[in-house]
């Protein structure tokens, strides 16, 4: 045989197996090994024959060939995706990661390294990162100029280029599923949820096993407050691929969710085996520990995160959100440091500013304290846009509208459902401790803070008139007794995932519900509905301390919150004038001094016989999802009432910004001066 020949003939026996590796790795396998015995060492059939070998599952056998063949090869890019592949396979994600990473930056044209790598990411719990590289996927996957133009646009963040490019392809191609996944992420990143909903379902229509389509409809569906319909979606991808590790996280978060933590935590520990360096699912699996009441092994988790990454601020915040953990003199100067290094990210530094300033109020020492808070606050306050005059705006049009008459108009209406319990005011006034007592009580059950009131507003919002200046309000007023029936029993169905017991009556403590009294009477007339209020100093102050994790962006200025808690006391006095004794209110002040009085009080206004457990709060086991958490299962102590004053030479812009309701609290003053 001449040389040419030999060449020729190995060149068609290394095509050949290539060909098989899709069809048949078995026998793809045994090619490479024919090749191998003939010449030893070659490194396409070595590649091959770890290809074959992670085919068929054999994750060990495959490494044994990739690891060593990629030091002896680093820049050979289809190689790192071969190790990437297998170390994935082999639960290996943070390998996987690097290998991939490393792949992509030799020859960034690889679709199926750009999807491995989203895969992966999204298990991390780095949902940014892993959106761009699913973005990548899709640019790298097409030929079409336009889809690749609107790919490239995606990946960059432009949306505006993204979206006209992608509207002219599908008038011509409506079928196109590519490009209508790709159209639902562009809604995605507008905030138009239900758009991307009906994009993606759309997509399932035309490609049920579009397995990614599928995964993305799980997510929006998460956003959107569907955790059933989410997990779901969720536990077909899981039947066709039960280790994948992007279906595993977001089936935690979304369990999460819905109150179901410990097989969230079993999940978080599952991940952690593959992504045992990273630290943000180090943080996931913390915050799930401690919403259970796993405390101890919450700050192990943190601490661990922490070991990894010292400068992630959330962190440091996370264990500060404790309330009942105390930092070291070392964890204060690790702190300082890692707030004082140039390239920190606002979000971290942010996170330091107010850990930081939870450390040194610890230590007595007020006046650095709140420069820490304050510093955090001002920084947070650049990325939000409130605005207080549109809450005054808002408030006054709902004490405009909303009157004795209306309600007058509309008595009868409605799902007669007495189920929830909802409690409402600002954040820190006490809401987790009435929730505590109340979820004490054999007849009733704590849930915690649901957003499907929110998700109503929206709905009525969108059937609004667009020219209008209240669409919700507007479209809630349009509503006859059959629609708003409907709202209470829609409002039911969708918390009905949250509850998790046979009792009776449930808790839904989303404090931010006060704006939305007049709906909650509208649609549930028979439901309790409790305000926490506690004094505006304390209360603000306790606000102005608090990273929330999301929305409350009154929060993060003296002027706002004061302006908000007088908004907020303007309008629960209006709902106490049209609707007198629909609302029972709790002083947090006088729960401390009086607690049992006001337990056997707020009993009796939910028409419920008291119980001893209800007093014995700190007893109780169930999740506690909110800042609160670790101090509601403590007893009351009463040194928390006035700590507030040891702030009280900073605080005149709450003051004078608290304005009228400040004196004669807890009274409310005369309703001119609010």
């Amino acid at each position: 045989m001449t040389e040419a020949n030999a060449v020729g003939t190995l060149e068609q026996a290394l095509a050949h197996a290539e060909q098989l590796l899709h069809t048949d790795p078995v026998q793809a396998g045994e090619q490479a090994g024919e090749i191998l015995r003939v010449v030893e060492g070659h490194p396409l059939a070595l590649r091959l024959l770890a290809a074959a070998r992670t085919a068929q599952g054999d994750t060990a056998g495959a490494l044994e060939i990739l690891r060593p063949l990629a030091r002896a090869q680093p820049n050979w890019a289809i190689l790192q995706l071969e190790l990437g592949l297998a170390l994935g396979q082999a639960g290996r994600g943070e390998e996987a990661i690097d290998a991939l990473r490393q792949a992509l930056a030799l020859k960034p044209d690889l679709p199926q390294a750009w999807r491995a790598l989203g895969d992966h990411l999204m298990a991390a719990g780095d949902q940014d990162a892993a959106d761009a590289a699913y973005a990548n996927h899709v640019r790298h996957s097409t030929s079409d100029p336009r889809l690749l133009a609107a790919a490239t646009a995606l990946v960059e963040n432009h949306i505006p280029v993204a979206e006209a490019l992608l509207r002219e392809h599908l008038k011509e191609a409506p079928t196109d599923v590519a490009a209508i996944r790709m159209f639902a992420e562009v809604a995605m990143r507008l905030g138009r949820n239900e758009d991307a909903q009906n994009l993606l379902l759309r997509c399932l229509e035309l490609a049920p096993s579009f397995d990614a389509a599928r995964q993305n409809y799980a997510l929006v569906l998460h956003r959107s407050n569907q955790p059933e319909q989410a997990l779901a979606q969720i536990e077909l991808l899981l039947a066709t691929d039960p280790s994948h590790p992007g279906y595993r996280n977001l089936k935690a978060v979304v369990l999460c969710r819905i109150g179901e933590y410990e097989p969230a935590i079993g999940l978080y520990a599952e991940l952690l085996e593959q992504y045992p360096l990273n630290a943000k699912v180090w943080m996931s699996y913390g915050h799930a520990l401690k919403t259970s009441g796993h405390a101890d092994r919450a700050i192990a988790a943190y601490r661990r995160s922490l070991e990894l990454e010292p400068s992630f601020g959330e962190v440091w915040w996370s264990l500060a959100n404790l309330k009942t953990f105390r930092f070291s003199a070392d964890d204060l100067s690790t702190m300082r440091r890692q707030l004082a290094h140039e390239g920190l990210g606002d979000d971290d530094r942010l996170h330091l500013e107010f850990a930081i300033g939870k450390a040194l109020e610890d230590e007595g020492d007020y006046e650095p304290s709140f420069h820490h808070y304050a510093q955090g606050n001002a920084l947070r306050r650049t990325q939000l846009c409130y605005d207080a005059d549109d809450t005054s705006a808002r408030v006054q049009h709902i004490r405009a509208s909303y009157t004795a008459d209306f309600f007058a108009a509309r008595a009868g209406s409605g799902s007669p459902a007495r189920d929830p319990i909802f409690i409402v005011g600002l954040p820190r006034a006490g809401s987790t401790l009435i929730e505590q007592i109340l979820s004490s009580h054999s007849q009733v059950e704590g849930t915690m803070e649901l957003p499907e009131v929110t998700s109503i507003t929206r709905m009525l919002r969108a059937q609004g008139e667009a020219d209008s200046a209240m669409p919700y309000h507007a479209a809630l007023a349009a509503l006859d007794a059959d629609g708003l029936r409907e709202l209470g029993e829609h409002y039911l169905a969708h918390t009905r995932i949250h509850r998790k017991t046979a009792a009776p009556l449930f808790i839904d403590k989303m404090p931010n519900n006060f704006m939305h009294i007049g709906l909650i009477h509208l649609m549930l007339p028979n439901a309790t509905i409790i305000d926490a209020r506690r004094h505006p100093l304390a209360c603000c102050f306790s606000g102005f301390k608090q990273h929330f994790a999301r929305g409350q962006s009154f929060s993060y200025s003296l002027d706002d919150l004061g302006r908000y808690y007088r908004d907020y006391v303007a309008l629960m006095a209006h709902f106490d004038q049209v609707l007198p004794g629909r609302v029972h209110r709790v002083i947090y002040e006088r729960m401390v001094e009086d607690t049992e009085g006001e337990v056997r009080r707020l009993l009796d206004h939910c028409g419920l016989p008291f119980e001893e457990s209800c007093l014995r709060f700190f007893q109780n086991e169930r999740p506690v999802r909110t800042a609160s958490s670790e101090q509601v299962r403590r007893p009351i102590y009463r040194e928390g009432v006035d700590h507030w004053k040891h702030f009280a030479p900073w605080l005149a812009p709450l003051e004078q910004a608290l304005g009228a309701v400040l004196g004669p609290y807890p009274d409310v003053p005369e309703s001119g001066s609010l």
